[in-house]
């Protein structure tokens, strides 16, 4: 008689699953090696680890060591956890994305909020009535709201993410329904409308669709061309989506986050880095250098959840105990 996952705590076939969790978790430790990278090449001028075959000295030895160490610390995990089963690491896996998309909802609803008063206040010249002269002035530099406002409502977001649970779809969706109502009031009802109503509602819907995409892995919610898919076992589907995971899904997210993040003229760390806005300038949010960051967690997001995708299309292959059923009312 066999035993359940949740008796037992490990899976059925676990002998046979390090190398898959090696294979995962050393794809999650290069996805924190090319961020922390990332962050050094942009802020502080580091060459990168390609740089050693050149002349790069220390700053790309550092560089290739934030690799090395990241990986080595990925395969001593597995080796001092040898009894984590496959499901277990995918359901971790998946929380930590969810705290990561939990903390990206929360920042764009304080950021859009905070940022649209500002902006309707640079509009109506109403800052003038609230701060002083110079305030007013910053207020309306992208490179001063950018990290003196911003920024501490982004780690504020981080914070209160914590301590909340659910991720914010319906209430986020809400909230664009909300934004776009307003603007055919005033525009319709008023005659009254600025850019910073439109910024706002793309703002959000744009996080709404790419901050999504990661949980609606989970939730098995992306349309599928399944012509055959739908007739085959469980054990032939975690066949197709392991593999799927790693040439398609995995594959693809590499590919934005490297064109992303490749130096600091690129499509993501360019506008990031100079706090980039829209043409409209002073009468729209300061938010499009975010817009561009979106794309970035996006990417993040989505190879983590392919990832924990992996561990459990693998664990259906090898016909483990503990699938998790999809109910239709998921999708």
């Amino acid at each position: 008689m066999s035993t359940t996952f949740e008796e037992t705590g490990m899976d059925q076939g676990l002998p046979t699953a390090p190398i898959v969790r090696t294979f995962g978790w050393i794809m999650l430790a290069v996805l924190a090696a090319f961020l922390i990278n990332n962050v050094l090449i942009v802020a502080w001028g580091f060459p990168g680890f390609f740089a050693i075959f050149s002349d790069g000295g220390m700053p790309a030895l550092i560089n290739l060591a934030v690799y090395v160490v990241a990986i080595a610390i990925a395969v001593f995990y597995v080796q001092r956890s040898p009894s984590n089963p496959l499901r277990r690491d995918a359901m971790r896996i998946h929380a930590f994305n969810c705290y990561i998309i939990r903390a990206a909802f929360w920042i764009v609803l304080l950021v859009g909020i905070v940022d649209a008063l500002i902006a309707l206040g640079r509009v109506e010249s109403l800052l003038e009535l609230i701060f002083a002269d110079a305030t007013v002035t910053n207020l309306g530099r992208a490179q001063f709201v950018g990290p003196n406002i911003h920024v501490p409502l982004i780690i504020a977001g981080m914070f209160v993410a914590l301590f909340t649970r659910t991720l914010g779809f319906p209430w986020l969706a809400l909230m664009i329904v909300a934004a776009e109502l307003g603007i055919v009031i005033s525009r319709f009802v008023f005659s009254y409308e600025q850019a910073l109503m439109g910024d706002l509602v793309r703002y959000w819907y744009a996080a709404l669709f790419l901050f999504a995409s990661a949980y609606t892995l989970f939730e098995e919610g992306h349309v599928r061309v399944d012509v055959l898919y739908a007739g085959f076992g469980k054990t032939t589907k975690g066949f197709l989506n392991a593999w799927g995971s790693i040439l398609l899904g995995m594959s693809t997210a590499w590919i934005i986050i490297y064109i992303g993040f490749n130096g600091k003229t690129s499509i993501i760390n360019s506008p990031v880095a100079n706090f980039e806005v829209t043409q409209s300038g002073s009468t729209g949010m300061f938010i499009k250098y975010q817009m561009a960051a979106f794309l970035g967690i996006f990417a993040i997001t989505m190879l983590i959840q392919f990832v924990s995708y992996f561990f459990e299309s693998v664990a259906d292959w090898r016909d483990q105990d503990g699938h998790r059923e999809v109910t239709p009312a998921a999708h």
